[in-house]
């Protein structure tokens, strides 16, 4: 029988909650670190860990691995503030190179989960693409032992492509999920409920398993038909007009680029 590895969690947020929820089944949570004690012991409790800390000093020097998962702007503070040990070290940032390591930690990499996470809600882990860098084959090997256990699909991707991959997550995820905000706002002005947009919005991510996103598109845009979006766009005003008229263009100069 495999000897359980020995996980460090560095953080308590939305990605630390789903990481450490994910690895708790096949493998042993020794140490939660978070800034705001109340919020390791929260994590801890969920994943039946035995010790918890504020203190970067404080870090189990016995793990086999330390997982940050924390701000992208605290993850150098982390590495600077604790201990050298001949753990391996990995973050959880799309956007932060490798090189963060770079003079600190010899056994190191990167593990980004491209997933929108919430402590609320809990995702299939095992559905998750895990994008992984590692400084050496050694590390490497563990890395992808490790990254294997909590996904079915794990890849390849230096910080370059990965750096890449963030961007196109921000356009797909991040954007998107403003855009029905907006919607809902001009909803809310006529008291109409956002769940009437529902089944349209589902069909609408449906579609891509059969058609790419420039032939699924829909839409006045789409058609290029003026008077219409002249009319939406005198609905609007300040920055909801402003952006209807740039995604408009946006989409008129894809669609009927090459027509």
């Amino acid at each position: 029988m495999n000897k359980k590895q020995r996980v460090v969690m560095i953080g308590s947020g939305n990605v630390a909650t789903a990481v450490a929820m994910a690895a708790a089944p096949e493998c042993e949570i020794v140490q939660i670190y978070s800034r705001t004690l109340a919020h390791a012991r929260q994590l801890a409790e969920r994943v039946n860990c035995p010790c918890v800390t504020d203190q970067l000093q404080h870090l189990a020097s016995d793990a086999d691995i330390y997982v940050i998962a924390v701000a992208d702007d605290a993850i150098e503070p982390v590495i600077a503030q604790s201990q050298l040990n001949s753990g391996l070290w990995i973050h959880t940032s799309g956007s932060k190179p490798i090189d963060v390591f770079k003079g600190k930690r010899k056994h190191c990499g990167v593990m980004w989960p491209m997933q929108s996470f919430s402590k609320q809600l809990q995702v299939e882990f095992g559905e998750v693409p895990l994008f992984i860098e590692a400084s050496t084959p050694e590390a490497h090997k563990a890395l992808h032992c490790f990254a294997s256990t909590l996904s079915h699909t794990v890849m390849e991707a230096d910080s370059h492509r990965r750096a890449r991959l963030h961007l196109a997550s921000v356009f797909a995820c991040n954007f998107s999920n403003h855009m029905y905000a907006l919607a809902k706002e001009v909803l809310d002005e006529e008291q109409l409920p956002f769940d009437v947009l529902k089944p349209l919005i589902r069909t609408t991510v449906e579609k891509l398993e059969h058609l790419s996103p420039a032939d699924s598109q829909t839409g006045p845009a789409a058609r290029a038909d003026h008077k219409v979006m002249d009319r939406q766009a005198a609905m609007l005003s300040g920055d909801k007009q402003a952006i209807y008229r740039l995604l408009s263009q946006s989409i008129m100069d894809h669609h009927h680029h090459d027509k």
